[in-house]
């Protein structure tokens, strides 16, 4: 039995094949969902989608989550196309390493924008969008374990996933009254192209990065998409306003 079947769901930050939002897509679609996937980078965008689901069941749309226009036109696919909205999930977001003396105040504000302002925006839109059909529905914030506890040398990462950790909870209770449920959730190191684009460029990483895990490895971008999966389907529909981790045991050494 299909766990999503009639449902709708947008996923932002979808173009990369070996991403979080692309594995949540395609795992939202197996189990039965329509999906629309967005992302700034359309060429691999439009490449990665032909990948998710059956073409009747899949949208995309190039999307920047820091601009409100594009939020409406993603919206207007998503109804044009499958005439509602169930779940959002806000995955698109950008990684930064640069310690409190040497990060420029442009290189804040746009790890803010992109990782938190489009939380809000996209968040508002659906709670909007759920309002108007009067069935309630799922938004999914992706942070990460920097939203929990703190690291060296990633002030603007830790700021803008700890404010989505927070702008949750707070979604959570403004849309309760509604059957609109908003959780977070947290990846630890998972094995993705951004993480393999650091072990490349630093030899050594990996083997360090392991050890300070407790299960000893790294997670899979499946990982996230099926602790996704449960917050975006009835399964979790009394589960409101908190946060998943899935880290392998980082967070609670």
């Amino acid at each position: 039995m299909k766990r999503m079947p009639g449902k709708v769901a947008l996923v932002t930050g979808a173009a990369s094949e070996q991403g979080l939002g692309y594995a949540i897509a395609a795992t939202l679609a197996e189990q039965g969902a329509n999906v629309v996937v967005t992302d700034i980078d359309y060429a691999r965008l439009e490449k990665s989608a032909s990948g998710i689901g059956e073409p009747d069941q899949v949208a995309h749309i190039r999307q920047d989550v820091g601009d409100q226009t594009d939020w409406d036109a993603a919206l207007a696919l998503t109804l044009d196309r499958f005439g509602r909205l169930d779940v959002l999930v806000n995955n698109a977001g950008i990684s930064q390493m640069r310690p409190m003396d040497v990060v420029q105040e442009d290189e804040f504000d746009r790890v803010i924008r992109i990782n938190l302002k489009s939380v809000f925006l996209g968040s508002r839109m659906a709670m909007a969008q759920m309002r108007r059909q009067g069935s309630g529905g799922s938004i999914i914030n992706m942070s990460s374990v920097a939203g929990i506890v703190g690291f060296v040398g990633t002030p603007a990462y830790t700021a803008s996933k700890g404010g989505v950790r927070m702008m949750s909870k707070t979604i959570a209770l403004e849309g309760a009254a509604d059957g609109i449920r908003c959780n977070s959730l947290h990846p630890g190191v998972m094995w993705t192209e951004m993480q393999q684009v650091t072990i490349d460029s630093s030899p050594g990483t990996f083997e360090a990065t392991r050890d300070l895990i407790p299960m000893r490895k790294l997670g899979t971008a499946q990982d996230i998409a099926n602790a996704a999966l449960f917050l975006a389907s009835d399964e979790s529909q009394y589960v409101t306003g908190t946060e998943i981790i899935v880290d392998g045991g980082l967070t609670a050494q």
